[in-house]
């Protein structure tokens, strides 16, 4: 498996693209995430009404694993309810520890799947988890 497998299409498109990158104008919950070994940060931006995540941004600096992997989950949570979300963030985690490797399982993941061989480059799992997380903890906070 070569790097050239890790930076597909999809990957580089979400990485090189602002179309997620961005501020709202009235989230009504902010998330920061740091990835302490490499420096990669973000900040999420949510916009929820009656659970339901009705929009997403982010806003942050780091390696096109961390950027592109934020982005293709602000697609995906768009729309979703928090439990939906969680349900995806949970897979995607699953995906990456190479334990959810059944391919109709991942197919929630949509582009996402772009992200699984990453789990065969351990110092790399951090850099994509990182908006993954970051949402399952602003999840945590706003049910509390």
């Amino acid at each position: 498996m070569g790097i050239e497998n890790i930076y597909s299409d999809i990957l580089r498109e979400h990485a090189n693209s602002n179309h997620n990158k961005h501020h709202l104008g009235c989230p009504t919950q902010t998330k920061r995430g740091i990835n302490p070994s490499c420096g990669d940060e973000i900040e999420l931006e949510l916009q929820i009404n009656d659970g339901i995540i009705q929009d997403a941004s982010f806003v942050g600096s780091g390696c096109a694993i961390s950027q592109a992997s934020a982005s293709i989950m602000v697609d995906l949570i768009k729309g979703k309810t928090l439990e939906e979300a969680k349900q995806l963030a949970s897979t995607f985690t699953g995906m990456i520890k190479n334990e959810i490797t059944n391919e109709d399982d991942l197919e929630v993941l949509e582009d996402a799947i772009a992200l699984k061989d990453i789990s065969h480059m351990p110092a790399r799992v951090k850099c994509a988890v990182l908006g993954w997380h970051t949402l399952e903890e602003g999840i945590k906070d706003n049910c509390k």
